[in-house]
């Protein structure tokens, strides 16, 4: 579901399962509950004695390790999952906590005594329950809060949520990105050509709400679009004038051109409230990283750029995919 700036999932623990509104993150790989609704043991829980802890761009959390019976459909149950029980998490409303489907990596020194911890599709694999490790998300644009506008596809993309072909790049080779689903992108702003970024190396991530660019490469896209910045949400803001003037961001992506349009770079108008805005103010979706390019992590394309395309997150052969869909050029927002 679509809160406003999360994208959630309702997912059953424990036997009978009790159900938590998790946040989709495939920027991290612990799935945990607890943080707004309490944990609930049931017969099919059990406690390792291990401590979790684990921090994000914004927030952490942190209690004791589980092993779980995970549902999250009636044909998508999963025996033994580890999950972590919040005792303190900071940062998380309207959430009861995270349900990780990033690599295995990020997982590595967040459990004592464990290197890594299989995730939920880690282990829906391992058990048999889909036919290779493969994550689709289809997420499209919206203008009301509450929305159930979001497909998850476990083992499997699914073909009617896009149009054309996915196109396949292989995990980025760059660190910290590399431990991510990173990938290799070059960004241009306008047909003509302002670059802003060239083969740099970032991550695809639904737990991030806008698409976040290195500063410089931010300055650029400032520069070229006359936009400021909202002493009040932080966000870039054009005017009318400006916005009628916005041309398309063109990201190259494995030789691919994918096209986010001047209404897609636009936050709904209708959720400015969800961001703290004004009602009639044009907020844009691209914002400041916080560091200068070459980081090695110069980009975070998000779910605001996510509703936009079918994405794909291939763990068996180490790859992204991204396709067009009937909502790339929509105008909605």
């Amino acid at each position: 579901m679509f809160t406003g700036v999360t994208y959630t999932a309702s997912v059953g623990v424990g036997n009978p399962s009790t159900q938590y509104t998790l946040l989709i993150d495939t920027g991290s790989s612990n799935t945990w509950v607890g943080a707004g609704q309490a944990y609930t043991p049931t017969s099919s829980s059990q406690s390792t004695g291990d401590s979790v802890n684990v921090s994000y761009g914004s927030g952490s959390f942190s209690g004791t390790e589980y092993t779980d019976t995970v549902t999250l459909s009636p044909e998508l149950v999963i025996q033994n999952q580890s999950i972590g029980v919040a005792s303190t998490a900071q940062g998380f409303s309207d959430v009861d906590g995270i349900l990780g489907v990033g690599p295995v990596d990020l997982t590595q020194n967040t459990v004592s005594n464990t290197t890594t911890v299989p995730t939920v599709t880690d282990n829906l694999y391992a058990q048999g329950t889909i036919p290779e490790e493969i994550l689709g998300i289809s997420y499209v644009p919206t203008t009301t809060s509450g929305a159930a506008n979001g497909e998850l596809d476990f083992g499997s993309v699914d073909s009617s949520k896009y149009t054309g072909k996915i196109g396949y790049v292989p995990i980025t080779s760059t660190s910290p990105a590399s431990n991510y689903w990173g990938i290799d992108q070059s960004l241009t702003y306008g047909s003509g050509g302002t670059s802003l970024l060239g083969g740099n190396a970032g991550i695809v991530d639904t737990g991030t709400t806008l698409l976040l660019l290195a500063t410089d490469a931010f300055r650029a896209y400032q520069s070229a679009t006359g936009g400021t910045v909202d002493q009040t949400t932080g966000l870039l803001t054009f005017t009318q004038q400006q916005y009628n003037n916005l041309q398309s961001l063109f990201f190259d992506i494995g030789g691919i051109t994918y096209e986010l349009t001047p209404n897609a770079q636009i936050w709904p108008r209708s959720l400015n409230s969800m961001m703290g805005g004004q009602p009639n103010q044009i907020y844009s979706i691209v914002s400041d990283l916080g560091s200068q390019s070459g980081s090695g992590l110069d980009f975070i394309n998000g779910f605001a750029f996510l509703q936009r395309f079918y994405s794909a997150f291939d763990t068996t052969n180490t790859r992204v995919g991204l396709a067009t869909t009937q909502y790339t050029t929509a105008e909605t927002n």
